[in-house]
C-alpha cells in the first residue's frame, strides 16, 4: 500500500499516485524538458532517473528507458482488458506509469512516466 509522505501534493497528483490514475498525455511541462539532471519521485524525493535515460517518445508522457537501479516494484495491470507492467516506487508506494517494449536501445523499454509524480532537479 503506498504511504503519503508529501503533505503538499495536489489532488491530481495524488489520484495518480495513489489511486493509479493517468495525467492527461502533453500536459507535462517535464516532456520538454532537456537539462542535464535528475527525476526524482514526487512523494518521497527518492532518486528514480537519470535525464540522460530520457527520450522523446512521441507519447505525451516523459519517457526513460531506465531507471536507476532497484528502485521501481512493478504489478501486472489489467485494467484496459490486457496485460500491462504498472510500476511503483520502491521507496513510498506511488504509481508512476508502465513500461513498454517499444523504447530505444541500449535496453528496448519505455518507461511512461506520469510527469506529475517527478520532480526535476537540474544538476548544479
Amino acid at each position: 500500500m503506498p504511504k503519503r509522505i508529501n503533505i503538499t501534493l495536489t489532488p491530481e497528483q495524488e489520484k495518480i499516485m495513489f489511486e493509479e490514475a493517468t495525467e492527461r498525455p502533453g500536459s507535462s511541462a517535464l516532456n520538454y524538458e532537456k537539462r542535464e539532471g535528475s527525476y526524482h519521485c514526487a512523494n518521497c524525493g527518492i532518486e528514480l532517473f537519470k535525464s540522460t535515460a530520457k527520450f522523446d517518445s512521441g507519447t505525451g508522457w516523459p519517457s526513460f528507458y531506465e531507471p536507476l537501479p532497484g528502485v521501481f516494484e512493478t504489478k501486472t495491470d489489467y485494467l484496459l482488458g490486457y496485460a500491462r507492467i504498472e510500476y511503483h516506487c520502491k521507496n513510498c508506494g506511488a504509481h508512476h506509469g508502465h513500461i513498454f517494449n517499444d523504447g530505444p536501445e541500449p535496453t528496448g523499454k519505455r518507461y511512461c512516466n506520469n510527469g506529475l509524480c517527478l520532480i526535476f532537479k537540474p544538476k548544479n
